[in-house]
């Protein structure tokens, strides 16, 4: 009862400020945070656990833990056999699945609105009673391991974006791949899962969301049940190696007989909502817009429609990261260009941006396109928990995401300006070729 009398004190306080998806908040004793997006459309329920680690958070050594102990969370408990969580969830209608990036770790589930006491039930087992058999391990260890191979090794594309990223981020774990490199997978053990899974996997380092046709009250007392007996852990805070200032341009190339078309690309360190120049991320958002954000982008419209010297060309820019992270661009050139032809293109029409400044019109149509993308959201029941649990495990709060419209809003195009010319340096970028070989 104390915690939901505290549950209904956070929801009052959180009724009274307008927003996007109007969330309501609370947390338990041990430390887990709640967030409840209530839409009663349909009778059905997006349950996610997102855990604050990732990638970025390994230890030395250790590249492709995390990735490798989600694949393990779904090997089965004291209670759930090998592989009959998922089982379970099929049974009964729904969906599971899971991901990890660099800041965080998700876990969720799509079933019908009877079924959440179900899949909460579920979630809570493995959250403290992981158990993992020496064979499942082994089994898995060889999944991702091809996992790598179809998605990186076999992929000249993918790997010219690992090279870029080891590339950009020389002290930051950005740089390491989350699936992990191929040498320390394969030296990964079942002691080392456990010791992850122990240190990281508690109530007090995980954020619960569920949006669906329930009330906060119905998951607050559910959540209490399941997940309120769980012991808090001494998990150690995020401390990780920050990137020095880059003072030089680099470049990357790679040749490869697999590539038949080339294909340029460009990345800047840039700061995020939660690291760097912080003014800047909201600006750089609708920068990265009218630069490259679609077909009528000025990238697209220079190079694509009129000089004919490019299939595609773009931006794109995330604003939402623990730590700082990259503005890129993208190029792939025509047929019978050259990438060196590309380039010089790309580079004139960045000149002439940051020269002259992008024209009122355009800002008003990337601004409108922003917000309606936001209102968009609304109505996908992954995608409103999927942003909270993003926003939340790197470093923001309810009230910044609730909050976004309004700073888009009052974004000036001196500050697009502002953000834009302090990113875009050619001394914080690196430059990737992927080329045929010969």
């Amino acid at each position: 009862m104390l915690a939901l009398l505290a549950f209904a004190t956070a929801v009052a306080g959180e009724a009274m400020s307008a927003g996007l998806f109007h969330p309501k908040v609370g947390s338990l004793a041990n430390g887990l945070r709640i967030v409840v997006i209530e839409d009663h459309r349909a009778p059905v329920v997006t349950h996610m656990v997102w855990y604050r680690v990732g990638a970025a958070d390994e230890p030395p050594g250790k590249s492709g833990i995390a990735h490798f102990l989600e694949h393990l969370m779904f090997k089965g408990t004291t209670k759930v056999g090998s592989g009959g969580f998922s089982k379970i969830v099929a049974r009964n209608g729904g969906r599971d699945n899971a991901f990890t990036s660099h800041d965080y770790t998700g876990y969720y589930q799509n079933v019908a609105r009877d079924k959440l006491d179900l899949v909460m039930s579920l979630e809570a087992d493995r959250m403290v009673n992981l158990r993992l058999d020496p064979e499942d391990v082994e089994t898995e260890r060889e999944v991702i391991l091809e996992e790598r191979r179809s998605r990186t090794d076999n992929k000249p594309s993918a790997q010219l974006s690992e090279a870029m990223h080891a590339t950009q981020f020389m002290a930051h774990p950005y740089g390491i791949p989350v699936i992990g490199w191929q040498h320390e997978i394969e030296a990964l053990s079942r002691e080392d899962a456990l010791a992850f899974y122990r240190t990281y996997y508690a109530p007090n380092n995980a954020i619960l969301i569920v949006a669906g046709d329930v009330t906060a009250e119905q998951v607050m007392a559910l959540a209490e049940t399941h997940y309120g007996g769980i012991p808090r852990a001494d998990t150690p805070a995020r401390r990780r190696p920050q990137e020095p200032p880059q003072l030089a341009a680099r470049r990357v190339e790679l040749r490869d007989a697999r590539v038949n078309q080339a294909d340029l690309r460009r990345s800047y360190l840039a700061p995020s909502r939660s690291a760097g120049e912080t003014r800047h991320a909201v600006p750089l958002s609708l920068f990265a817009e009218m630069l490259g954000g679609g077909t009528t982008s000025r990238l697209y419209q220079e190079l694509v429609v009129k000089r004919k010297l490019a299939a595609s060309a773009g931006a794109y820019y995330s604003a939402t990261n623990l730590d700082r992270r990259t503005f890129s661009l993208y190029v792939t050139p025509s047929p019978g260009v050259t990438v060196t032809a590309a380039e010089q293109a790309m580079d004139e029409v960045l000149a002439a941006v940051l020269r002259d400044g992008f024209e009122a019109a355009e800002l008003a149509r990337s601004r409108t396109g922003m917000l309606a993308a936001a209102i968009y959201a609304r109505d996908s029941l992954f995608t409103s928990p999927r942003i909270f649990g993003d926003a939340l495990t790197s470093g923001l709060t309810v009230e910044q995401v609730e909050g976004w419209p309004d700073e888009v809003r009052a974004v000036t195009m001196e500050q697009v300006m502002a953000a834009g010319r302090a990113v875009l340096d050619p001394r914080r970028s690196v430059t990737g070729l992927l080329l045929p070989e010969g």
